[in-house]
Parts: structure tokens; C-alpha cells; sequence
């Protein structure tokens, strides 16, 4: 089971408050683990909604919204990209997490991801084609980039 995990935002995240050594040395620690178990496919902190935008789409119209979002109970302050047994599985590895903002309370936010299977019918032999094209063109951009 592919499923992102998402860093929920904090107030002091949201302030551009920077990790300390201690925090950056512990999370490489722990990706360093899901790396070597094979649960890591990618990952980022990011930086506070008040440098990022939202795209609002209304039938054809597009508003541009600049951040700072003022919902921080709703923002994301980093994610994984991991692949899993299962939902058990991806749990047992978020509870061995260093605390993402020391001195707050923080969340974690596990998500499985769609697959093609996930849509039935919807799904059809070429969409599935055109699927597995992109797959290559992308995993081939990755190691030009690499």
C-alpha cells in the first residue's frame, strides 16, 4: 500500500521557526531506518503557506489565492511518500517518529494513495497504458535528475 504521511503544521511552523541539529539529526536518523527498511520513497519539509499560493477552480475561472493560510489545524508542514503492507503497518512506523515539533503537540496524517485498480471501470485498458507510460517517462526524469 502506497500512503503519503503528512506533517501537520503548527503555529511555530507556520512562523518559519527552523528545526534545531538535534531535530534534523534525529529525523535523518529515523529515514535513514525507513530508507534501509524499503518504507521511503520521498519526502520534505515545506516551507510556511505565507510563501505558497492556492489555486481556486470555478468551472472555468481560476483565483489565485497567496498565502498565509490562516487554518494551521489544516496545513501541512512536511510529508513522506512511503510503501507499506498496510495501514497497521504504516501506524507502527509513525508512532517511532521523533516528535516533528518538539515542544508542541504534533500530528502525523496518514493518507493511502489511489491506484489505477481503485477505479473500476473508470480505468479503461488504454487509460491503463497511458498510466504505465507516464510511470516510465517519470522513473526515466528521476534518473537523468539522479
Amino acid at each position: 500500500m502506497k500512503c503519503v504521511v503528512f506533517v501537520k503544521a503548527t503555529k511555530n511552523s507556520e512562523a518559519g521557526a527552523m528545526p534545531t541539529t538535534e531535530l534534523i539529526t534525529d529525523m535523518m536518523k529515523y529515514n535513514e531506518e525507513l530508507i534501509k527498511a524499503g518504507i521511503m520513497q520521498g519526502g520534505d519539509g515545506l516551507k510556511p503557506s505565507s510563501k505558497g499560493a492556492r489555486i481556486r477552480f470555478e468551472g472555468k475561472e481560476r483565483t489565485v489565492i497567496n498565502g498565509h493560510f490562516a487554518e494551521t489545524s489544516e496545513l501541512v508542514a512536511g510529508y513522506w511518500l512511503w510503501e507499506v503492507k498496510d495501514m497497521n503497518e504504516a501506524i507502527a512506523w509513525a508512532k517511532r517518529c521523533p516528535p516533528p515539533m518538539p515542544g508542541e503537540v504534533s500530528e502525523l496524517e496518514i493518507r493511502p494513495v489511489y491506484g489505477p485498480e481503485d477505479f473500476g471501470e473508470a480505468m479503461t485498458p488504454e487509460l491503463q497504458d497511458k498510466y504505465n507510460d507516464l510511470l516510465s517517462q517519470e522513473a526515466e526524469q528521476s534518473r537523468r535528475k539522479g
